[in-house]
C-alpha cells in the first residue's frame, strides 16, 4: 500500500506508515468533552463548541420543512417560501437586511431540500447578536412583499429555463422518476414552471406559517465564544417562537424497487455531449449499509481518478468526459449513481461497460489494497474537514441529524478500520443488480 501524508502543518495528526492507516488524535475532533448540548423550552436543540483560534462566528441550524410538504400542484413551494425569507421582514425590508450584513461582513443564507430548509451565517463574534438577531427576524417574521416575490418568481423560472438545457441536471432528474416512481422523491424541490407559476405570495405565507416553527429546529454555533454564553444567545432570540399549527412531516410510503433494468430519455436539441446517470436506490444514512456501501462507492467511482468507473470508461477507453459514482443516502434511502458525460454516439458503450463494472462490484469483493487505500482517504480528510468553523459546524450538524452521538467522529477510524472486503460485497449485492436498473440519458 502506498504511504500518506497527512497535513504536515499540524502535529496531532501523523504519517502512516506502510501498510497501516493514519493515526488521529481524538482530542483533535469534536466530541463530548468540548460540544455542548442544550435543548430550550420550546424543543430547539442548540449545540456550540468553542473555537478561541477564531475571531468569528458560524451558526449552522434546520428547520424540518422541506420539499416533502409541497402540494403536487405547487411543486416548488418550500423552495420558493425560503427563498423570499430575506425580502424582507415586520422589522427590516429587504435592503436593510443587507446593509446591516454587509457593513458588518458578515453573511446568512438559507437552502431548501427534500426533508429540510437549513440556514447559515458567519460574523466576527462581537457581532453574533447581530447575526442571531437577523437570522431570527427572517425565520420568524417574513413579509413576503409582493414587489419581490413576482421578482423572485422570475428568477427561479429563468432557473427551470437553464436546468431544462443542462444534460447532467435533466438526467438526474430523470433518474429520480424512474426510481421512486409514486414516491415525494420523485419530485425536484425546484418545482416545475407551471408548478412555480401557480404559487401565490398568500401560499408563502401559509407554508411558512404551517411550517415554520420550533419543532425539530436544530442550531449550532461554533467559534470564538464560551459555549453557555452561545446557548443563552440562542435562547434569547430564540426560546419564546411558539406555533400550534406547525405540522410534522408527512408520512412517506415504501419505496417500489425496481423489477428490471428501466430507461428513458430525454431529447435536448442543440447540445454536443450527452448525460447518463444510472443506478439504484441506496441505503439512508441511518442504515448500517451506509459507511460499507460509501467505502465501496469510494473505489467504484471516486478514489484517484474516479475510481473503477473512471479507470474503465474515462481513462481505459476513452469515452467519457467524465465518468464516477456517487452515494446520496440522507434522512431516507438516496439515489446510489453512477454518471458519465460522453459523446452522443459512445452512449452505448459507454452504458455497457458500467453495467460490466457493476457486476464485477457485486460478484468479486474488492481488494484488500482497495479497500486500505479509501480507509486511509476516509480517516485522512475527516480532520481536513474541519478545519474551519464552518466545517465543524456542518460535522455537529450532521452528528444530531443522524442522531450518531457526541462521540462519533472520535469512534469515526475505528468504524472505518472494521470494514472488510466482505462488508463491501455484501452491501453491493443488497443494492445493486445488472439487471434491475434505473438508466436516464440527456442529450441530443
Amino acid at each position: 500500500m502506498r504511504e500518506y501524508l497527512l497535513n504536515l502543518k499540524s502535529p496531532k495528526i501523523y504519517r502512516s506508515v506502510k501498510n497501516s492507516l493514519p493515526l488521529i488524535s481524538n482530542y483533535t475532533l469534536p466530541g463530548p468533552e468540548d460540544i455542548t448540548r442544550s435543548v430550550l423550552s420550546n424543543g430547539i436543540v442548540v449545540l456550540a463548541r468553542p473555537n478561541f483560534n477564531s475571531v468569528t462566528v458560524v451558526i449552522s441550524g434546520y428547520i424540518p420543512v422541506g420539499g416533502l410538504f409541497d402540494p403536487s400542484e405547487k411543486l416548488g413551494l418550500a423552495n420558493f417560501t425560503s427563498a423570499a425569507l430575506m425580502r424582507g421582514t415586520q422589522q427590516h425590508n429587504f435592503q436593510e437586511i443587507y446593509d446591516l450584513l454587509e457593513s458588518n461582513g458578515a453573511s446568512l443564507g438559507f437552502d431548501c431540500a427534500t426533508h429540510s430548509t437549513s440556514f447559515g451565517g458567519k460574523a466576527l463574534a462581537e457581532d453574533l447578536d447581530l447575526l442571531l438577531s437577523i437570522t431570527a427576524d427572517t425565520l420568524r417574521f417574513p413579509v413576503f412583499p409582493l414587489e419581490h416575490v413576482e421578482r423572485l418568481r422570475a428568477h427561479l423560472l429563468t432557473g427551470l429555463a437553464m436546468r431544462a438545457q443542462d444534460t447532467a441536471e435533466m438526467a438526474s432528474l430523470t433518474l429520480d422518476q424512474l426510481l421512486y416512481t409514486n414516491h415525494p422523491y420523485r419530485n425536484p424541490e425546484d418545482g416545475y414552471p407551471e408548478t412555480i407559476q401557480a404559487i401565490s405570495r398568500e401560499d408563502l405565507v401559509t407554508c411558512h406559517q404551517s411550517g415554520y416553527g420550533p419543532k425539530g429546529m436544530v442550531i449550532v454555533i461554533v467559534g470564538a465564544i464560551d459555549p453557555h454564553r452561545a446557548i443563552d444567545k440562542v435562547a434569547e432570540f430564540f426560546s419564546d417562537w411558539e406555533n400550534p399549527n406547525q405540522i410534522l412531516e408527512p408520512e412517506l410510503p415504501p419505496i417500489t424497487p425496481l423489477e428490471s433494468t428501466i430507461s428513458k430519455k430525454v431529447n435536448i436539441p442543440g447540445k454536443f455531449q450527452t448525460d447518463i446517470v444510472m443506478g439504484v436506490v441506496g441505503p439512508s444514512r441511518f442504515s448500517p449499509d451506509y459507511i460499507p456501501a460509501a467505502l465501496g462507492n469510494n473505489i467504484l467511482g471516486q478514489f484517484g481518478m474516479m475510481g473503477r468507473i473512471g479507470d474503465v470508461v474515462r481513462e481505459q477507453a476513452g469515452l467519457a468526459y467524465y465518468a464516477h459514482s456517487n452515494l446520496s443516502g440522507g434522512i431516507g434511502p438516496g439515489p446510489w449513481t453512477i454518471s458519465a458525460g460522453v459523446d452522443p454516439s459512445n452512449v452505448d458503450i459507454a452504458i455497457e461497460l458500467i453495467t460490466q463494472e457493476i457486476k464485477r462490484f457485486v460478484d468479486t469483493q474488492v481488494s484488500q489494497e482497495e479497500l486500505a487505500d479509501s480507509q486511509a482517504n476516509f480517516i485522512g480528510r475527516l480532520p481536513l474537514s474541519m478545519e474551519s468553523n464552518g466545517g465543524v459546524a456542518s460535522a455537529i450538524i450532521n452528528l444530531e441529524r443522524y442522531k450518531l452521538g457526541l462521540d462519533y467522529y472520535q469512534k469515526y477510524p475505528d468504524i472505518i478500520r472494521a470494514v472488510t472486503p466482505a462488508d463491501i460485497q455484501q452491501v453491493a449485492a443488497r443494492y445493486f443488480s445488472p439487471d434491475r436498473l434505473g438508466i436516464a440519458v440527456a442529450g441530443p
